[in-house]
């Protein structure tokens, strides 16, 4: 009984997900921005996405991809110091939309040993709009929830 339980609910995954696939609302990850035309993301679709993240505690969703830039919607919880992560992109700005949650953002900071060192420290929020510039180490920490657009270009004056 439990073969035919486990074949039936493959069965249903493989001729459901072609199908959620298609289903409005959903972006498509990894779409490839196009050179010769606008791309209109909805408001319906970024609520899915968002729905979607947050049931699914998804951290990265990438809505538009297209090389040295791209639009994705980032989300993190639970995050403290201990599980903090700080990246740092060489060629690349990140320009941060946050739009649920709070948490405190470091920027220019250096994680040593599992230790913290230096940086800027700032408290940010929903609706708060964050400029990262190319180069420049940043994470977030002491996180109960937070999402974000993140829109990340080109640096060209480097």
């Amino acid at each position: 009984m439990k073969k035919i339980t486990l074949v039936f609910l493959l069965l249903a995954v493989v001729i459901a997900l072609p199908l959620y696939a298609q289903l409005p609302g959903i972006p498509e990850i990894d779409q490839e921005a196009p050179l010769d035309t606008a791309v209109t993301i909805s408001k319906e679709t970024l609520l899915a996405a968002f729905g979607q993240i947050n049931e699914e505690n998804i951290p990265t969703t990438r809505i538009l991809e297209g090389g040295e830039f791209n639009v994705n919607i980032r989300h993190i919880e639970n995050v403290t110091l201990e599980n903090m992560r700080m990246l740092t992109h060489l060629d690349t700005i990140d320009v941060w939309i946050v739009q649920e949650g709070s948490g405190i953002l470091n920027i220019g900071g250096e994680l040593i040993d599992g230790i913290l060192r230096g940086g800027k420290e700032q408290f940010i929020e929903a609706g708060d709009i964050v400029y990262i510039p190319a180069g420049l180490s940043h994470g977030v920490r002491e996180s109960a929830l937070i999402t974000w657009f993140n829109i990340r270009f080109p640096e060209h004056r480097n």
